[in-house]
């Protein structure tokens, strides 16, 4: 496993490209479906396990939106996983894990991967973007999960098609759990990223990169322990990665995200190529991070 980054702060350098425009898009587009969504979803009655996850308001007012009325297909077996325990031992904290399989010798490949959590405030919860060059359309995250809840994963291929499967997960009080750790140590080390790539760099194989950024991720839900006061709202909202100045991964995120997000992706890797990060969050501020080394195994 190689460590390849050192990060800094500052307005973003990274490089323009059609995945990073796309997300832009994507994000003044969530902004306000994601008012509707809320007020929709703040009186509805607690979801249960024996419910008809096709059933429920919220998706039907994210389905609509989202997807201007689009058809969204079940996933045939083994095409689209999610992974998400039955019950979150800890509802701050729920590791999740979405993987698309196309038949081999597809022609098509996945764009974007959706995660819905109909019983967070904010059920857009992320929307990945991936290209040719993600390789391998898999995510890895880590969630919080504010009550019992559907949890959706949607994968969108290149021709259009969109392709759903659905979990039942059992938790309480994530996006309103105060931070895990000291916030004055938090706020020093705001921005700072870490990244690491394990797989033959010189090969021609995707290989698993994991991009952990240090930010409480505040959602504005969570009461401060000692003053009695709601902690304000900040939190990561844009993440884009690319090697070689083409993009490679971006994410369009909010405060379902676990505190100190991080994410685990797939990129094809190409010899002695950069390989950059450029994170924004919810106050405007940009952090960016950059190999110093050139890519080989250690």
């Amino acid at each position: 496993m190689t460590d390849l980054f050192h990060s800094g702060t500052g307005r973003s350098q990274g490089r323009p490209g059609t995945l990073c425009a796309s997300a832009s898009r994507v994000s003044r587009r969530v902004a306000w479906l994601l008012a509707a969504v809320i007020v929709s979803s703040a009186h509805a009655a607690p979801p249960q396990p024996t419910d008809d996850p096709q059933a429920s308001p919220i998706w039907h007012k994210v389905r609509a939106s989202l997807f201007d009325g689009r058809t969204v297909l079940p996933a045939p077996k083994g095409m689209l996983v999610l992974d998400a325990p039955t019950r979150a031992i800890d509802a701050a904290v729920v590791p999740i894990a979405i993987k698309a399989h196309l038949p081999a010798g597809a022609t098509e490949y996945v764009t974007r991967l959706y995660l819905i959590i109909d019983s967070n405030p904010s059920p857009i919860s992320a929307i990945f973007q991936l290209t040719r060059d993600s390789g391998r359309p898999e995510v890895e995250t880590r969630v919080r999960i504010d009550g019992y809840s559907f949890v959706r994963a949607i994968a969108e291929t290149s021709d259009g098609k969109l392709y759903a499967t659905t979990r039942f997960v059992k938790a309480s009080g994530g996006c309103s759990a105060p931070p895990g750790g000291d916030q004055a140590a938090a706020m020093a080390s705001l921005g700072r990223m870490h990244m690491r790539v394990d797989g033959d760099l010189k090969g021609s194989e995707p290989v698993l990169a994991q991009l952990t950024i240090s930010h409480p991720n505040h959602s504005g839900l969570a009461m401060d322990q000692v003053s009695r006061q709601f902690t304000p709202a900040l939190y990561v909202r844009k993440v884009d990665v690319t090697y070689g100045g083409r993009p490679v991964f971006s994410a369009d995120v909010d405060f379902s995200m676990s505190e100190n997000p991080s994410f685990r992706f797939y990129f094809v890797p190409h010899a002695n190529a950069e390989l950059a990060a450029s994170v924004t969050d919810s106050s405007g501020r940009n952090f960016t991070a950059l190999q110093t080394q050139p890519l080989a195994p250690q």
